[in-house]
This record gives structure tokens, sequence and C-alpha cells, in this order.
């Protein structure tokens, strides 16, 4: 950063500190990203309120602004710039605060934004309302991040205290220590951190406690959840001591890798009604060459006798998964073989990304880039096969019964929400029925009812 840069930075900050200094105010978050991102940023949102901050939306004015940022892509670090200076334009006068991936791994080009307060990596963010009166006393932007290559222990949030939701994240577990060839991920999260079991469960019963009908369980790296706690939990045991939990209705698992599907977890899946018949798992390429160069430990048998027990004990089983196209080498053949396997096993959902060169993981240095026109076209084919994947397992349920939790309710009086297998819902006004937020109700799907 240039000392002139540097001084406008820091004539900027001092005028907003002198403007905050009399009262805390209201915060407003932008969250970028996957769902440990969602839940890190309610999880702040609590420790605001816990401060005598006012939570308000990100179209709201507010005192001070918190950006959390993805870097899973290039196109993520390109969202997430973005973001930040739109943020900064929409709220010029606030308290502008960073945190997240991208500020993790790139905290010199964050701080380097002008108007930019305060960088927050991965770590240290139950300190952020200190580092925050830190910009106001000293009247300065701040760095705050430091490295994450020796992160020790899962950071402990406040838990979840918020009444808009019908679904509640519970994060178990942190960083990854799979370093797959093109992921910037245990670059930016560190080495993996389980979350003491006792914690887990005492926000679990307080979420249920506090009417969330449905748990979601997020992790970086989830099915290696207890590998780090040496006291015998694991993935399969936490989930076991969930579901006990009186009151909880639903438990959704989020990606899990698939040599991570033990007998044990795989029975807890298959046994219980709590546990929701959705499973995602990442295949990344239908091509087992492409696999190997990215350093993933399955073959495609592997992925498909996986499949194929999962089905055999749950015959309507969601299987989403993802798929990076385009990754370095990969043939025409090698794509031909993706959709050729992407159809074979009639996922009910697939998230498709174009390869994106992160700088300093090995596949960025490989030779055989893929041109991006090349790109464009494959991951343009491969969606085609998806939606089509996607519509196939869902006509299977039109007619049938389904579950579905409501989650929001329009001016109309309309609502939407998804079943235990994760299909989108659309539900019109009904004379003789109101629907309300977190109501669990039993419906006939209809073609109508799907989104449009």
């Amino acid at each position: 950063m240039s000392v002139k840069i540097g001084q406008v930075k820091m004539d900027s900050a001092e005028l907003r500190a002198t403007n905050h200094e009399s009262r805390l105010g209201a915060v407003c978050f932008l969250t970028l990203g996957c769902k440990v991102n969602q839940a890190e940023s309610e999880a702040l949102a609590q420790l605001f309120r816990e401060a005598n901050y006012d939570v308000v939306s990100s179209s709201e004015e507010a005192d001070v602004v918190v950006v959390n940022t993805c870097t899973v892509t290039n196109t993520g670090g390109s969202k997430s710039r973005q973001a930040i200076r739109r943020m900064i334009k929409a709220h010029p006068d606030s308290i502008v605060v960073v945190t997240g991936c991208y500020a993790q791994t790139a905290p010199g080009e964050v701080l380097d934004i002008e108007g930019v307060d305060l960088v927050l990596g991965t770590q240290d963010r139950g300190k952020i309302i200190e580092w925050i009166e830190r910009v106001k006393r000293e009247r300065r932007p701040q760095n705050a991040v430091r490295g994450i290559e020796d992160a020790g222990e899962f950071e402990e949030l406040p838990q979840l205290n918020e009444e808009s939701r019908t679904r509640a994240f519970l994060k178990i577990q942190e960083g990854c220590n799979q370093f797959c060839t093109y992921c910037i991920i245990p670059y930016a999260r560190g080495p993996l951190r389980s979350r003491q079991p006792e914690k887990a469960l005492a926000e679990a019963r307080k979420l249920v406690e506090e009417g969330y009908p449905e748990i979601v369980l997020t992790g970086i790296h989830t099915g290696f959840y207890g590998q780090d706690l040496n006291n015998g939990w694991n993935l399969a045991r936490l989930v076991r001591e969930l579901v006990e939990i009186p009151g909880l209705r639903r438990l959704r698992l989020s990606s899990i890798e698939p040599m991570e599907y033990t007998p044990e977890l795989i029975d807890c899946i298959v046994s219980s009604d709590i546990v929701c018949p959705h499973v995602h798992m990442p295949l990344q390429s239908g091509s087992d060459e492409i696999l190997v160069r990215m350093h993933r430990p399955y073959t495609l048998q592997d992925y498909r006798d996986l499949l194929i027990r999962l089905r055999e004990k749950i015959p309507e089983l969601a299987v989403t998964t993802d798929i990076i196209v385009g990754f370095p080498g990969e043939t025409e053949a090698d794509h031909l073989s993706t959709l050729n396997f992407v159809r074979d096993c009639n996922f009910a959902g697939v998230h498709v990304f174009p390869y994106s060169k992160r700088q300093g993981t090995p596949a960025a240095d490989y030779p055989d880039q893929v041109p991006k026109k090349i790109k464009d076209q494959r991951v343009k084919e491969l969606m085609a096969v998806a939606r089509e994947s996607k519509e196939a397992y869902i006509r299977r349920f039109i007619g049938k019964p389904v579950e579905v939790l409501i989650e929001s309710v329009d001016s109309e009086g309309g609502a939407v929400g998804h079943t235990p297998h994760y299909i989108e819902v659309h539900l019109p006004k009904q004379k003789e029925i109101t629907w309300t937020s977190r109501q669990l109700v039993q419906v006939v799907l209809k073609q109508d009812y799907l989104q449009r």
C-alpha cells in the first residue's frame, strides 16, 4: 500500500471514527460463498447483538459494514472485490470490515481498496469488536490477519439467536488437510480443527429450544470431524447424538467427501427419520485421469459403488455434487466421460464450476491449461445434462405426498419451502390455511409447485 493511498485511507477512517465515537449503532452484513460463511456471519451478527449493536439489512443505514468474502475461485475473489466496493459506495460513512477467505489469502489487496478500515481473516473473528474499537481509537485502517497454517483449535463463536430463519447452520469443523491440487481452501482455512462435541451438542439443543425445526451441519471438511480430537468421536457418533435431541425435526448433512461415508455413517442416514435423505458428494470430474491430477482419493468405480450402496438402502435418496470443468489437461474424451458419468448417476443437482486458476496451488502451474472458450462450451453442455438429471429426479415425486418446511411467506400469502430431499416447493395461498414460517406441512407435490 503506497504512502499516498494509506494517507487518504487514514483521513477517511479518522472522519468515520469521529462520527461513531458516541454510540455503537447498527451493523449490516453481506455474505458471499458457502454455508460455512453463512453460519459464521450469523454467529458474528449475534456477537454484535451482544455488544449492543442493532443488526440491520445491507440496504439500511449502518455504522459498521461487514463483508464476508469467498475465494474458492478467481471469480470468487473478483466478486468479493466488487462487493466490497459496492458496500463502500452504499455506506460511505460506515466502518467497513472485510473478513473471510479472500481476506485471509489476500489481506494486502483488500487493504488497498480505498474505504476498507479493517481486514480480518478466518480466525480471531471473536475479537472483531475489539478491532473495530481499535480502528476508532487509532484512526487508521487495521490488518488483523495472521498466518493460518499453525491454527490449533476450533474457534468458538456466539450461538445463533435469530428468529427470521427456519434453518440453522451448526458449524462443527474448520480447516482441511486434503490439499487437492486446484484448491485454495487449505491455505485460507488452515489445518483440520474439530469442535468439541459437547459444545456442538449444547448449541444444537439451544437451537431446537429456540424453535428451529432443521439444523444443517456445516464445516470445511465435515467428514473428517473428530480425527484431531483423539477421544473416540467421529461424524457418525455426533449424528447419532444429535438425532436424539427432543424436538429436532430435521438434520441435514452438508458436503461430505465420497470416501468418508463409512458404514457407520451410512447406517445413521438410513436408520433415522430425522436425517434428511439428501447427501452432497463432490465428484469434481468424471475422468479417472483428471481425478488423479486433482489429487482426489477415489476412482469413478469407487464413487459408483458408493452410490449403489446408498441407493440400495434409500432408493429415493437425493444425491447432489460438484464438478469442475476444464481442469488443466482435460481432453474432449475426459469431458465426454464426465457427461456420460453424470447421466449414469442420476444426480438430484449438480453445481458446475469452470476451473479457476488459484495462485499458490499446484494446478495453477500445470502447463496444459484449457482455453476459456472451450471451458465455457463444456460448462454449457454439462449444465444441460445436469438440468435434465435434476428434472428427472424431481418428476419421481410429482403426485406423491411430501413434507415441506415453510421458509418464507410472501405478501400475497404464498409460501416457499423445501422437502427433506431438498426440492424447492412454491405453495399458493390457501383459503383454509395460513402459511407461517417454520411450519411443517404435508402436501401432494404438483408440477405447479415447482420452481419456474
